[in-house]
């Protein structure tokens, strides 16, 4: 050993100097090595309208890609205003859940999907662009309810984000 320092290692970075990752993902948001051939991804920096937010996101949970419908929903959050932030990062969480669900790890499922349904319910009374936050928080608790009894038939994983469509 020569005692010398290890050379340090360098991250992707965009013009604001956040750390970005240009390895490709798998259809879960799992980092591959670099030099494999991943699936699209969602822009890091995607922001939509909410109704186009909502139904591109529903598109990718029924795709079966739930960490890049987290993606979308999570530029929604980003971008809202304060009164809808709780909203739509408990939105994000719940695509996060799935994500956790469909990678076998039942623990990050339970904790993320509970987590969302606590901080979206609030919204049930008066929630904006037609979000079901009744029925979502009832599907979260129900799937929580269902992790370890077996295997989550396909169509629970992919939830209803909005009244349209």
């Amino acid at each position: 050993m020569s005692g010398a320092p290890e050379p340090r290692v360098t991250r992707d970075r965009d013009a604001a100097g956040r750390a970005r990752n240009s390895r490709p993902r798998d259809g879960l948001g799992r980092p591959l090595p670099h030099g494999m051939t991943g699936v699209p991804t969602t822009p890091e920096d995607l922001v939509l309208p909410p109704d186009e937010a909502l139904r591109e996101a529903e598109r990718l949970l029924a795709a079966g890609r739930p960490f890049h419908a987290h993606e979308v929903l999570e530029g929604a959050w980003k971008a809202c205003d304060d009164d809808a932030r709780e909203l739509w990062k408990g939105l994000a969480q719940l695509a996060v859940g799935v994500t956790h669900l469909r990678r076998g790890n039942e623990v990050g499922a339970v904790r993320l999907l509970t987590r969302a349904a606590e901080r979206i319910s609030p919204y049930a009374g008066n929630a904006p662009h037609g979000i079901p936050v009744a029925a979502l928080t009832v599907w979260a608790r129900d799937l929580v309810a269902r992790i370890g009894d077996g295997p989550v038939p396909e169509e629970l994983l992919a939830p209803r984000l909005s009244s349209g469509g």
